[in-house]
């Protein structure tokens, strides 16, 4: 009867890729992130995306410069019915706490954006916290409400800072669908780009101040709301509780 002979380094080699191979597999339940291993190291991932079987999706817009638009992006959010998140800077919400006060009022969710906007995944743990808790006490003294939202500049993170908003019950936020509206593209560019990436669960990522952003939010409202698309701010999207967060950092419900 013909037979292999397999060599006791070949079988440790195949399990220990086996082992690695469910490990990425893996996603393990977080408040505010899930931890993913990747071989024998781990990273923690933040929300870019929502599992769901709505079709919702999320539009946010960041504010760090400037505040001549916002108003009139409220009043075409206020026109579609849709929802929003705002994440804002604390040097904007010190410049414009009356245009802080109207966002809220406009019953338009805010989370925060850090304090002076640095890259923090460049900072130390104690600068990360001062970022995270002077930013949250300056939204909180204008709304009155919880912060439960937060946004690294840049999309930049790591560890300290996914656990740092795990502390503090933020769920840090990135997006999958990225306008690149700061770039000054035009309002059909903008709706293009982001019609063409949309899918239900998505995040989508403009600016405040962008050139074209009023025409672009309009547009874009517009062709969501023709395709079904029930357009929410991040908090109504996201899992609160339960969930956890694959590798490709897709949230999932439990």
């Amino acid at each position: 009867m013909p037979f292999c002979v397999v060599k006791s380094r070949t079988i440790k080699i195949f399990f220990a890729m086996v082992v690695v191979a469910v490990l990425l597999a893996l996603s393990i339940e977080g408040g505010a992130a899930a931890q993913v291993w990747f071989g024998y190291s781990s990273r923690l991932v933040p929300v870019y995306r929502v599992e769901t079987q709505e079709k919702q999706v999320a539009i946010s817009f960041d504010a760090a410069w400037g505040a001549d638009k916002t108003e009139e992006i409220l009043e075409v959010l206020n026109e579609y019915q849709a929802g929003a998140t705002f994440f804002l800077v604390g040097f904007w919400v010190d410049k414009y706490p009356e245009m802080v006060k109207a966002i809220d009022e406009a019953g338009i969710e805010i989370g925060t954006h850090s304090n002076t906007h640095p890259d923090m995944a460049k900072i130390s743990t104690e600068n990360i916290a001062k970022e995270l808790d002077i930013s949250i006490e300056k939204i909180k003294a204008i709304t009155g409400k919880e912060v439960s939202l937060f946004r690294p500049p840049y999309g930049s993170y790591n560890n300290d800072l996914i656990n740092a908003c795990s502390e503090r019950n933020l769920i840090p936020i990135q997006w999958d669908v990225d306008s690149l509206d700061w770039k000054g593209l035009s309002s059909v560019d903008v709706t293009k780009r982001v019609m063409e990436k949309v899918q239900s669960g998505s995040i989508i990522l403009m600016h405040n101040n962008a050139d074209n952003v009023v025409e672009s939010t309009r547009m874009v409202l517009e062709r969501l709301t023709k395709e079904g698309y029930k357009v929410t701010s991040v908090g109504d999207l996201v899992y609160k509780s339960n969930y956890t967060i694959d590798r490709n950092g897709v949230q999932h419900s439990n």
